[in-house]
């Protein structure tokens, strides 16, 4: 039996991949009584290291959280360890590249601020996501196309007992979880990763975004070990003046920060939106929530209709409509949850880099 044929929880039907997370991949489903589109993520029964149980378990710890997806059901079909969710729309990495790779400083402002809060949610509720990167955050659909959310908690993990808040103990001579070009750089160092870590990677997530690229992306070795070193040098060795040159200080300031925190200390996550917000203010951004794919999008359609108008005929028009369809198709595509660009089996410690 093929993934297609398949059923999920006798209410799910399967449809087309749509993309893989860590541990599996997401096709796009169909609720057999209503109709409704969802995502479905499946994990072989066979795999190595199972991981979807877990990552079940975790979406359900962080459930009624703004921007976190629902997750519908969870069990196991034929050779298929399956999780329903709710399906969402673009990741932040298409949409960067819908845009051209650039996005503008109002853009990253609007997004900072509610990826700081996703970030200070997971943490309140004992975990720390460990995989912080533009892929797994993605834009919402519909009346909620203008909200982040954030998925792929298969290397999350709890940083302190939940009833206690007692931390976890600091340890060296850790492997790499996670992507290396986001990485902090007490995660490069073999140290534990704690609530500190997801924040300095948010910092270089934000500076990818302003700049178009990380100084270490593109670093060639020899072997994997080779590459990461090389990353975590040239990481190192990049002073953060370097880093966000061009750029309004607010930035040097928010990676100094994260930077600087102890090993179980808690980020001011309040004081990291308010230097961001009051940037925001003081660039007289307005917050409509007019991103810079919204802009691009209502571009591209006025371009396909005048061009469709300059050639006058009725086929001639059709067809400039269809290619502007085909091209914000592209930013409006529904990403599942969980759905990615190319492997990302985050136990092989650092893709995308």
């Amino acid at each position: 039996m093929t993934t297609m044929d398949l059923r999920v929880g006798n209410k799910y039907r399967i449809g087309r991949k749509i993309g893989s997370g860590s541990f599996g991949d997401i096709y796009l489903g169909t609720n057999i009584i209503s109709g409704e589109e969802i995502a479905i993520k499946l994990e072989s029964v066979k795999a190595k290291h199972p991981q979807l149980e877990y990552e079940a378990r975790v979406y359900k710890s962080l459930a009624g959280g703004v921007g976190i997806p629902f997750v519908r059901w969870f069990g196991t079909e034929c050779d298929y360890n399956a999780m329903v969710l709710d399906l969402l729309g673009p990741s932040l990495e298409d949409l960067f590249n819908f845009c051209n790779r650039k996005f503008s400083l109002k853009t990253v402002l609007l997004l900072a601020d509610q990826l700081i809060s996703r970030i200070e949610y997971i943490h309140a509720k004992s975990f720390i996501h460990r995989d912080i990167k533009p892929d797994n955050f993605l834009m919402g659909i519909g009346k909620r196309g203008n909200q982040v959310n954030v998925i792929d908690f298969g290397l999350a993990k709890k940083y302190r007992d939940p009833k206690t808040h007692f931390h976890i103990p600091y340890r060296e001579n850790k492997n790499l979880t996670g992507t290396a070009r986001y990485a902090s750089i007490n995660t490069h160092l073999g140290v534990e990763q704690s609530r500190r870590d997801d924040m300095e990677s948010l910092g270089y997530v934000m500076l990818y975004f302003c700049r178009g690229s990380l100084p270490w992306q593109g670093l060639k070795a020899a072997t994997k070990k080779q590459k990461y070193d090389r990353i975590m040098e040239k990481k190192m060795t990049t002073p953060t003046e370097v880093l966000c040159r061009g750029f309004p200080n607010e930035f040097a300031i928010y990676l100094n920060y994260t930077r600087s925190l102890r090993f179980d200390d808690k980020p001011d996550y309040s004081y990291l939106r308010k230097i961001f917000r009051d940037l925001f203010v003081r660039e007289g951004f307005q917050y409509d929530y007019v991103f810079d794919w919204t802009v691009y999008k209502y571009q591209k359609n006025a371009q396909a209709i005048a061009q469709a108008a300059n050639q006058g005929q009725g086929d001639e028009d059709d067809k400039g409509r269809g290619r502007h369809v085909t091209t914000t198709a592209a930013a409006n595509a529904g990403t599942a949850a969980g759905a990615k660009r190319g492997p990302v089996n985050a136990r092989q410690e650092g893709t995308g880099m």
